[in-house]
């Protein structure tokens, strides 16, 4: 299994928040989710706000709700830059209902106080950290 593995790290403004050899990602792509595999075609793509998923060397599935940013696929490995990443198991989810909530409620707004982009992005982190919270299947 060790030669299907490859070197992954996600970054973020505060620091590597993971690093580790994994078999296999699925990423949230500004066009859609994409997979990665040991051996892909470099590349560098958009990241969304979302759900990151990856099997690690020793087997087991983890997933992280990560913000926008961008993945850099070398030969040496894969490398995220987003702006936060969260293990599923740090997140709370009633907070993250809360501020999914409170997005909703100033997207409707319609008085011109309220900042529409910023409600977006607000509203697609908090359900990018519902949905690793939510999701089943992992080790």
């Amino acid at each position: 299994m060790a030669e299907t593995a490859f070197d992954f790290e996600v970054i973020t403004p505060e620091g590597s928040s993971y690093r580790g050899r994994v078999t296999s990602l699925k990423l949230p792509g500004k066009k859609g989710s994409f997979g990665v595999l040991a051996r892909h075609a470099p590349l560098v793509a958009a990241l969304d706000a979302g759900l990151l998923r990856l099997r690690g060397e020793d087997g087991k599935a983890r997933a992280f709700a990560v913000g926008e940013g961008f993945v850099e696929v070398r030969r040496a490995g894969v490398r995220v830059l987003v702006d936060f990443c969260n293990a599923r198991g740090q997140i709370d989810a009633a907070r993250a209902e809360k501020a999914a909530a409170r997005a909703k409620e100033r997207m409707r707004q319609r008085d011109g106080k309220v900042d529409s982009a910023r409600a977006e992005a607000a509203l697609r982190r908090s359900l990018a950290r519902l949905s690793a919270v939510r999701l089943t299947g992992l080790d």
